[in-house]
């Protein structure tokens, strides 16, 4: 499997996803700030099958040399506009099925209304960039006002009978 994980850091939950998809997968991570990028790319010399980016995921235009087609998309990039950040990557690299899995921080969106106020205005979004929701969850009690959102990307509407 092919990876992209936006919003990296030093490469910890990163370095998971690289047990995950094994020796013949890879994961491209993108992370913005120099401080954690250094470490994220001092665990990437030790785990050949993890590509890293030190880039901003909101210009997806500027690694696109770097990334092929991927599976996945890992989002956790705590910004307001991470819908269209995760929608932006998948018009470019996200394969036609392919999967997110997104981090939703409510606060970090919109700190002045509910969470699930906030979840369910994600969601809207992903809908409205061809990602259908299957799953979301949660993160209650480890993290507040957190959820994960799973989507499919341009997949077929179902035909009803």
């Amino acid at each position: 499997s092919k990876v992209l994980y936006l919003g990296a850091a030093s490469g910890t939950s990163v370095s998971h996803v690289s047990d995950l998809v094994g020796p013949d997968g890879v994961v491209y991570a993108v992370e913005f700030s120099h401080r954690p990028g250094r470490d994220l790319v001092n665990m990437a010399k030790k785990r050949p099958n993890v590509v890293p980016i030190i880039e901003d995921a909101r210009h997806p235009m500027k690694y696109r040399m770097l990334i092929g087609m991927v599976d996945c998309i890992f989002a956790d990039v705590a910004q307001p506009d991470q819908a269209r950040i995760v929608a932006h990557n998948a018009s470019f690299f996200l394969k036609t099925g392919g999967h997110c899995v997104i981090s939703v921080k409510a606060n970090c969106i919109d700190s002045t209304v509910a969470a699930e106020v906030v979840f369910a205005s994600e969601i809207k979004k992903l809908q409205e960039e061809n990602f259908r929701p299957l799953e979301q969850l949660t993160l209650e009690p480890y993290e507040r006002d957190h959820a994960v959102v799973v989507a499919a990307y341009r997949v077929a509407k179902k035909k009803s009978s």
